[in-house]
Formats: structure tokens, sequence, C-alpha cells
């Protein structure tokens, strides 16, 4: 008579999954005043779901926090507000408008409203005493979170050295901190872009419609197609039409892409996604365009 037995084996969604409730439990145990960077992207939202499973039945127990630059999509902020109403938790709204308004940080003319989010974001941590903050970086997104740790120390001034890391052997993470200093954590740093969508899928998570293909007015900028706005206007020769499209990521209106898309499900999705040679940042993000080091220079002076 033959033999059964239970097969214990966790599928790679499931050990993603276990490896940030880990990193999220830890950090509530070991840190102060933790706080989770929610923008109301897919990322920051699957997120917002470990962090649910991780402490349920309780509620999640630290604030969520956004950095808002005021070109935000509409369909984004109303996702993140959905998520922060049905988990309860309190959300801290820092706003590069105030900072600029405050004299936090100085508009020069010249600098965009993602690079000021810096000093928005570091005057948020310092007045609310954050000592540890979750962010949804990942490493197949682009080359300098490909080599950042995940528990990332910040100096007393909010920058990260990218070559005075810490080893994380065994999955041991030293949380240890000086007077003034910060620790950013990516619990899922070891997630891809299409892990990402095959989770979404799995959980029937709730994210921003801009995600699925929808008809929307564009215009074409350094390869970009970038939303027609008050915020953006066009330049001689560029010219606004309509297409399909969608977001693979989202952020300030000004400066994120869209690509030409017909996927209107998660699954189509995952196809689309399953082929794609650029990852969502180098593709539709402008921010990252500046320079091969744009995203590393911004990084060691407090950015996300």
């Amino acid at each position: 008579m033959s033999q059964t037995h239970a097969d214990y084996r966790l599928s790679q969604l499931d050990q993603l999954e276990a490896e940030s409730i880990h990193i999220f439990r830890e950090v509530a145990a070991e840190f102060e005043k933790p706080v989770l960077m929610f923008s109301g992207g897919k990322d920051s939202i699957v997120m917002m779901r470990l962090a649910e499973k991780a402490f349920y039945p309780a509620k999640i127990p630290f604030p969520v926090l956004q950095v808002d630059t005021g070109y935000d999509f509409p369909e984004v902020l109303a996702t993140r507000d959905n998520w922060v109403n049905r988990l309860g938790v309190r959300l801290i709204v820092a706003s590069v408008e105030e900072a600029l308004a405050n004299g936090i940080v100085v508009d020069d003319g010249k600098t965009s409203r993602n690079r000021h989010q810096i000093g928005t974001l570091l005057n948020a941590i310092e007045e609310n005493g954050f000592t540890a903050a979750f962010g949804g970086g990942r490493r197949d997104e682009e080359k300098a979170r490909a080599k950042e740790r995940v528990y990332s120390h910040r100096d007393e001034f909010g920058q990260w050295d990218p070559k005075m890391q810490r080893p994380e052997l065994w999955n041991l993470y030293n949380g240890r901190l000086h007077e003034g200093e910060h620790m950013r954590i990516f619990p899922i740093s070891n997630w891809t872009e299409l892990d990402i969508w095959d989770y979404i899928g799995r959980e029937g998570i709730e994210i921003p419609s801009i995600y699925f293909s929808h008809q929307r007015r564009v215009f074409e900028r350094d390869g970009m197609l970038l939303s027609e706005s008050e915020h953006n206007s066009c330049r001689e020769g560029e010219v606004v039409e309509e297409r399909t499209v969608r977001f693979r990521t989202v952020g300030d209106l000004t400066l994120t892409g869209c690509v030409e898309s017909t996927a209107s499900t998660i699954d189509e999705i995952i196809a689309e996604v399953a082929i794609a040679t650029v990852t969502e940042r180098g593709a539709t993000r402008g921010d990252d365009r500046f320079s091969e080091a744009a995203m590393e220079d911004r990084k060691k002076e407090g950015y996300f």
C-alpha cells in the first residue's frame, strides 16, 4: 500500500512573501519608531498587503508616509486613500509644495519636484523621529538598488554611503544606530517586477486603474510618452495625440512615461512583463535618465 505525504516545499511567491513578512516583524520588534513609505504605486501596495499579513489580526503598528510632489496622478491618490481607509492606518503626507513654501527645500527653477522629494522626506523623518523607513525598492529595478542592502543605513544627514554597507550573512540584519541616524528597510528587495504582478494577481490586490490599458492624451519627449497636463506644457514640435497606453510605474506625472499597450487584465500584463527587456524605471522614468548614475546620486543624498 503506497503512502502519501504532504509537500512542505513553498512556491517562489510563498518564499518571497515569508521573507518579507519576517523583515516587517523584525523591524517592528527592533526599531522604536518605524514608518512605511506609501505612494499608492504597485510596489508600495504590495508592501502594504505584506504588512497587513505580517500583523494580522492586529492593525499595522506604524503609520504610512507619502511624499506628495503635487504632481501625482489622481487615480494613484484615490487608491492610496482606499487602502488607508480600509486598513485604518495613520497617513502622514509630506508635501513638497509646503516644503518649498516654508524654505525647507529651495526651488532654483531648474530642479524637478521629484528631486525636491529628498529634502521633504528627510525633514519628515527628522520631525517625526522615525528610526526606520520601509521602502519599496527592488534590486531588479536599477543598478544602484541592485547593490543596496535590505537594512540600508543612513547617517545623521540622511545620506547613503554605498561603500560602507553592512554585511547581511544568513539573513542576519544589523540595525544598530547612533543618535540622529535612521535605517531604510527594503522588504521586497529580492522580488522582480514579474513577481509583483504574480502576487497582485494571486492576492486580488486593488491597484490604480492607470496600470491597465486605457485611452490617454500623450505626447512624445525623449523617447517617452508623457501625459498631457497643466503641469506638462508641450515644447516646440511636440504633438498631443490620443493613444492606447498603460503605466508600468507611477510617480511625478511630469517625469513618468507610459507605454503603448492593450493589456487590460492582470494575466495580460504578466504576459507583457514576461517578455520585457527593459525595467519599468529604465523605460518610463525620466528622472533616471539624467545620467548613468542618476539614481545612485539621488540615493546618496537621501532619496528613496
